[in-house]
């Protein structure tokens, strides 16, 4: 009688292969945050650029306006740093595909545009006191020359937050005539 060998393989589990989700059709739920969907094609876009360009512009005003020695760099502080909080979300909104992955009554061309439209008139207005304050400063002080450069930088986030919102009319102005 002969002898017989059995070799049974068995696949070792690798972790670094990509998970392979089943879909939701056996009844069982699929992962909470499935849904998000990275998108960095939207940053290639003329409105994606120009939010990373507001991003940067908003980095510089806060570390040139810090620390804020008079009232009127507390109030331009105040504007750069809300709309900064806000250009980070708006730019998650798009980076991880919100905009697309919730489907409720939100009209967001309309959302986003009243808010750049209503950060862009706050920082009009925000480098105009910057400006008037560090022009007020004593030119042997300090801060003079970087509060100016805030100021500076704040009109320049101006425009490019001006012309996001001039942008984001168009689109709304398009996507109203198309409903």
């Amino acid at each position: 009688m002969m002898t017989e060998t059995v070799v049974n393989v068995q696949e070792a589990p690798n972790n670094n292969a990509p998970n392979k989700q089943q879909p939701a059709a056996s009844g069982q739920p699929q992962s909470a945050v499935a849904w998000i969907r990275i998108n960095l094609n939207y940053f290639k876009t003329t409105p994606g650029i120009l939010k990373l360009v507001e991003f940067i512009v908003g980095i510089l005003c806060m570390a040139l306006a810090s620390p804020a020695y008079y009232g009127g760099t507390e109030f331009f502080l105040f504007v750069v740093i809300t709309s900064f909080i806000l250009n980070i979300i708006w730019i998650c909104v798009y980076l991880l595909g919100i905009r697309e992955a919730i489907n409720g009554p939100i009209n967001w061309i309309l959302t986003e545009l009243l808010n750049t439209g209503i950060i862009t008139v706050f920082y009009i207005i925000a480098f105009i006191v910057q400006l008037i304050v560090s022009a007020s400063i004593n030119h042997l002080y300090s801060h003079r020359g970087p509060y100016i450069a805030a100021g500076v930088f704040g009109l320049v986030n101006a425009g490019v937050f001006g012309f996001a919102s001039y942008l984001l009319s168009l689109e709304w102005k398009r996507s109203k005539s198309t409903n």
